[in-house]
C-alpha cells in the first residue's frame, strides 16, 4: 500500500497495540496482500544452561545418595529442556499498511506516521516484534517505530511516530518482522514490505540581495560596471552624436559653452554564477545535534539561487561528489522550477553520504569545460580537509572570481576538535591570503553575512 495523506482530525494513536475483530480488519484493509518475506529461524539461547543443571542435579543426587528434592528439580529441568525444544518461530503472514500525515511536507515539518499490522494468516503469534523501515535521512522526534504484541488470526495492531521532515525523496524500507515461539527458544526475522514515500522540496524563498564580485554578462542586471552607457549612476560626457536621445544631452554644458556632449552612465548588468557544493564524503561533518555540513551547504546554496535569481543574475548548480551534478545557468520561473527539484531530490546532494568513487580530477576538468567564461563561483564548503581550498584556487586561477562559504561543523569540546578547528581556520586564512573571498556562515540568513562580508572587503 502506498502511503497516503490524512485529512482525519482523529487524536493521534497511541504506542500501545490495539486488536479489532476479523471483521473489523477485513473492512479496513487494502485488499492487496502485503509481501512477507520469511527469514530462517534460529535459537534464542534463552534456555542455556538449563539442561547444565538439570543433569548436575541427576549427577549429585547418584553420588550422594537418592535425594528427592534434586531428582525433583532434575525432571523440572529436563521437562523446560523440552519444551523449549519442542517449540517452533511460528512464519507470519502480515499485512502493513502505512499511513502519513503528509507525504509532501516543508523543511522541518513533523509528519506523523501510523502503522497498522494485520495478522491475515491461519497462525497465532505469541510474540511478534516489529521495526519500522524509516528512511536513514528522517530522525523519530516522538514515539518509537518499535513495536511489541501478540496476534491472533484476523487481529490487528497499531502504532504510531513522528519524523522530521528533511529536503530529499525518502523511500521506506520494509519493516523487520520479528516472531517467537512461547517458550521464546527460536526465533525468526522476516520482512513486510509496504511501498511508502515522501518528498521534501525546499521552499526557494529570497532573504535579500547578495553582493557579487565585478564579472558580468552582457544582460541587463543590477551589478554596476566600469562601461558609460545606460544607468543610473554617472560614469562620463562624451560628444554629441546623431541619434543619441535628447535625455540624455548635457543641456548645462549647451547652456554654458554652446557645445553639445552626451552624459554616459555606469551600466548595470547581471552577473553569472554558479553554486557549487562539496558533497564529498569528508563533508558530511556535523557538530552535536546539529545538520552535516552538506545539508547546511545546500540549505545556503538554496538561499542564494533565490536571491539571485530575483535580483535578475543567471544562477547554476553544480556539486564536487561521487554522482555527477549539472544545472547550466538560467533564469525564469521553469529554471527556478528546475533547481528546486535538484536542490531536493538529486542524489549528489543527497542528505546521506554516497558509496560511490569520487575522482577529483575529473569532476573537476568537467566543471571547467562546462562553466561560462563570464561565471564567478560560490562554493559552498566546510573546509575541513585542504581538498576544497586547492579545488578554489584551481578555478580562480581559471578566470572564475571565487567567494567560499563555509557552514562550521567544528567543536571545542575535546583537544582534537579544537586542532581540527584551528586547521579549518588556517586553511581559511590562507585563502584570504591569496585573494579569495571567505564567508564564516554559522546560522541563520545567508544575505546579511554576506552583506557584512563585502563591507569589509571594500573597506
Amino acid at each position: 500500500m502506498t502511503a497516503s495523506e490524512s485529512s482525519e482530525s482523529s487524536d493521534w494513536p497511541t504506542t500501545d497495540a490495539t486488536e479489532t475483530t476479523e471483521t473489523d480488519a477485513a473492512d479496513t484493509a487494502d485488499t492487496a496482500e502485503t509481501p512477507t518475506t520469511a527469514g530462517r529461524a534460529f535459537d534464542t539461547n534463552r534456555w542455556v544452561g538449563v539442561g547444565t543443571v538439570a543433569l548436575l542435579a541427576v549427577g549429585v543426587a547418584v553420588i550422594f545418595g537418592r535425594r528427592q528434592g534434586l531428582l525433583l528439580t532434575a525432571v523440572v529441568g529436563i521437562a523446560y529442556v523440552a519444551y523449549a525444544r519442542g517449540g517452533e518461530a511460528p512464519v507470519p503472514d502480515l499485512r502493513i499498511e502505512r499511513e502519513l500525515s503528509t507525504t509532501t511536507p516543508a523543511v522541518d515539518d513533523e509528519v506523523r506516521v501510523t502503522v497498522r499490522v494485520t495478522n491475515v494468516g491461519e497462525t497465532t503469534l505469541p510474540d511478534l516484534r516489529l521495526v519500522d523501515g524509516v528512511p536513514p535521512a528522517l530522525s523519530v522526534s516522538d514515539g518509537s517505530p518499535r513495536h511489541a504484541t501478540a496476534l491472533r488470526p484476523g487481529k490487528r495492531a497499531t502504532f504510531g511516530y513522528v519524523v522530521t521532515a528533511v529536503r530529499g525523496d525518502h523511500e521506506w524500507e520494509p519493516a523487520t518482522a520479528i516472531t517467537r515461539d512461547a517458550s521464546g527458544s527460536r526465533e525468526r526475522r522476516s520482512e513486510v514490505d509496504c511501498e511508502t514515500s515522501l518528498r521534501c522540496l525546499p521552499a526557494l524563498d529570497a532573504t535579500a540581495d547578495l553582493p557579487l564580485r565585478g564579472l558580468t554578462t552582457q544582460y541587463t542586471g543590477r551589478i554596476a560596471t566600469d562601461v558609460g552607457g545606460t544607468g543610473l549612476e554617472f560614469h562620463s560626457t562624451r560628444e554629441y552624436r546623431h541619434g543619441d536621445p535628447l535625455k540624455r544631452v548635457d543641456w548645462r554644458r549647451l547652456a554654458r559653452s554652446g557645445d553639445l556632449a552626451t552624459l554616459e552612465f555606469r551600466e548595470e548588468r547581471a552577473a553569472t554564477v554558479v553554486l557549487v557544493v562539496d558533497a564529498r564524503t569528508e563533508a558530511y561533518l556535523a557538530g552535536d545535534e546539529e545538520e552535516n555540513a552538506v545539508e547546511r551547504s545546500v540549505d545556503a546554496a538554496s538561499q542564494a539561487f533565490s536571491s539571485l535569481l530575483d535580483s535578475g543574475d543567471r544562477v547554476g548548480i553544480a556539486a564536487f561528489g561521487p554522482e555527477e551534478c549539472w544545472l547550466a545557468p538560467g533564469a525564469g520561473n521553469d529554471h527556478r522550477a528546475r533547481a528546486r527539484e535538484l536542490l531536493a531530490t538529486h542524489p549528489a546532494l543527497s542528505s546521506t553520504p554516497s558509496d560511490g568513487k569520487f575522482f577529483p580530477s575529473i569532476r573537476l576538468r568537467r566543471l571547467l569545460r562546462r562553466l561560462p567564461t563570464d561565471a564567478q563561483i560560490l562554493l559552498f564548503s566546510p573546509l575541513t580537509d585542504d581538498y576544497p581550498a586547492s579545488i578554489a584556487r584551481q578555478l580562480d586561477a581559471t578566470g572564475h572570481p571565487v567567494t567560499v562559504v563555509s557552514p562550521d561543523p567544528t567543536a571545542d569540546d575535546t583537544p582534537g576538535h579544537r586542532l581540527a578547528r584551528l586547521e579549518r581556520r588556517n586553511r581559511a586564512s590562507r585563502l584570504r591570503q591569496a585573494g579569495l573571498r571567505v564567508v564564516d556562515w554559522r546560522e541563520g540568513s545567508l544575505a546579511p553575512v554576506l552583506t557584512r562580508a563585502a563591507a569589509r572587503w571594500s573597506a
